[in-house]
């Protein structure tokens, strides 16, 4: 076959088949799951989905192919390499690839990418990608007539048309499913919705909706920390019930309270935004860190993670920054968020202070690496990232420890607060979103919240109160809204857009 030239339409039939028989065994497990398979009306929607794939995948592939053979394989070795690696994703962690997905792929930096990489996943780029990009490559196609051409596009075109027609039926099924479905064929499904997030990006507002001023009402000296957990769910704190003593430390501390609330989204962009800002909103308003800078109150935000909004203030630190001033193992970590805090505080020459943490505790898939060895408390634990490959108690037992370590950073954080004798404080530690560790077969995070799991939803809401400051108001469910007005409240800041219905303070 590499030695003789190759039909073009029989290249791009061979070429379709074998994209089908590679990547698609998820999207026909969820379809044999969805409907009834043995009845007249699913074997038909069966039956059509792989005629409608096959034909589809080829009628695209013969228009490239025909308009340049070199762009053609370029396209279709892109594509394996890509589907090779989308399925891996996949098969391992059973993500859906819609535009939240997306947008965590590209909002991703190299040491979150970097913690995937696996033997597994080279043997799926190195099978399903580079050896069939490497025959690609070798084939020579013959050069189609023009005459030829239209006669194949033309039929396949009526073809296409017609399973469209048979299936006037089942456009229900298909399209109460779509979002599964579109999310799981390849290569479409990160095609466009990679589309469709930049469309969306593009209706964004380009610049921050800037808020009402506001006014400072007291000069009492006072603190609110706002710690953002990375992937830490509710159900695995012993503050919330869980049978495990993940919380030690905390369950020791006076004018500590725990609510249940639950997360915007099941992704970190969406999650922190939800965390800063005032209002449920697809627009960009300004944030309460650059909100509170620009009204006269120091902002220090410290970071170990990624994907905050745009934050517009002197005191930004990421984990290098912090590196540079620390020494010791805990530098390695997220106890590196509180080293010299107490010090910067009190060089403030001002009244109000927000200091923002951003944690990264709880990030999959390498729970084991994210908190030093003295913390590991449960064991056995996971030490794959591929978790599947793991045993469930293996798996929890890793993450469980991530709760430990958690709880050990904000008892020290409260302890520091504390010797801080000369300001009211408070402490909110708020998840950015929950995390599934094997439930349902799902890992990770990412579902849309319109399908996700309470797993990825609920999150652990904690706050800590000095003695002489707040009370708080009795409320069952909090949402992350309540951040942003909370905080207003506890600096004694009034704003025209301050609602006291999202307020957790007396």
């Amino acid at each position: 076959m590499l030695r003789h030239s190759v039909k073009l339409a029989h290249f791009v039939l061979v070429a379709s088949t074998v994209n089908f028989l590679f990547f698609h065994y998820p999207f026909f497990k969820y379809v044999f799951t969805a409907l009834d398979y043995q009845s007249f009306g699913g074997i038909t929607i069966i039956v059509s989905l792989v005629i409608a794939m096959l034909v589809a995948n080829a009628f695209a592939l013969y228009l490239i192919f025909f308009l340049s053979r070199f762009v053609g394989k370029l396209v279709l070795a892109f594509f394996f390499i890509i589907n090779a690696v989308a399925i891996y994703f996949v098969n391992t962690y059973h993500v859906i690839i819609d535009p939240t997905m997306i947008g965590n792929i590209l909002n991703t930096n190299y040491e979150e990418a970097s913690s995937f990489l696996s033997f597994r996943l080279l043997l799926y780029v190195i099978l399903l990608g580079i050896i069939p990009v490497i025959l690609i490559i070798k084939v020579k196609i013959s050069k189609e007539t023009f005459k030829r051409f239209l006669i194949h596009f033309s039929l396949t075109l009526i073809f296409l048309i017609a399973i469209v027609l048979v299936n006037g039926g089942n456009w229900r099924w298909i399209d109460k499913n779509s979002p599964q479905l579109g999310a799981l064929v390849m290569p479409w499904s990160y095609m466009i919705n990679t589309s469709r997030l930049y469309i969306n990006k593009s209706k964004e507002n380009e610049k921050e909706i800037i808020l009402p001023d506001t006014k400072i009402t007291d000069k009492v000296k006072s603190i609110a920390v706002l710690v953002i957990g990375e992937s830490a769910r509710s159900e695995n704190f012993s503050l919330y019930g869980y049978k495990k003593p993940t919380n030690p430390l905390l369950s020791e501390v006076e004018n500590l309270h725990s609510f249940n609330a639950t997360a915007c989204a099941t992704y970190t962009t969406a999650g922190v935004k939800c965390l800063l800002e005032h209002t449920n909103s697809n627009k960009l308003y300004e944030i309460l860190p650059n909100y509170l800078y620009r009204n006269n109150v120091e902002v220090i935000w410290r970071t170990t993670n990624w994907g905050e909004p745009p934050v517009h203030i002197t005191n930004f630190l990421k984990k290098e920054d912090l590196k540079d001033r620390c020494k010791g193992q805990g530098c390695n970590y997220d106890e590196i968020l509180l080293k010299g805090l107490k010090e910067q505080i009190l060089t403030s020459k001002k009244d109000k202070i927000l200091v923002v943490l951003h944690t990264s505790t709880s990030h999959g898939p390498s729970y084991n690496t994210r908190y030093p060895p003295e913390f590991e408390k449960f064991a056995p634990v996971c030490k794959s990232v591929e978790l599947g490959e793991c045993s469930q108690e293996e798996l929890i037992n890793a993450y469980d420890n991530t709760i430990v370590y958690t709880d050990y950073i904000l008892a020290s954080l409260i302890k520091d607060l504390k010797e801080l004798k000369e300001y009211n404080s408070t402490m909110l530690f708020v998840s950015d979103h929950g995390e599934s560790l094997g439930e349902y077969n799902l890992y990770m995070h990412g579902i849309p919240a319109a399908l996700a799991p309470k797993e990825q939803l609920e999150i652990p809401f904690i706050v800590w109160l000095s003695d002489g400051s707040k009370k708080l108001n009795s409320k069952e469910t909090l949402s992350q809204h309540h951040v942003f007005h909370s905080i207003l409240n506890f600096l004694a800041i009034e704003s025209p857009i301050y609602d006291e219905n999202l307020n957790i303070f007396k």
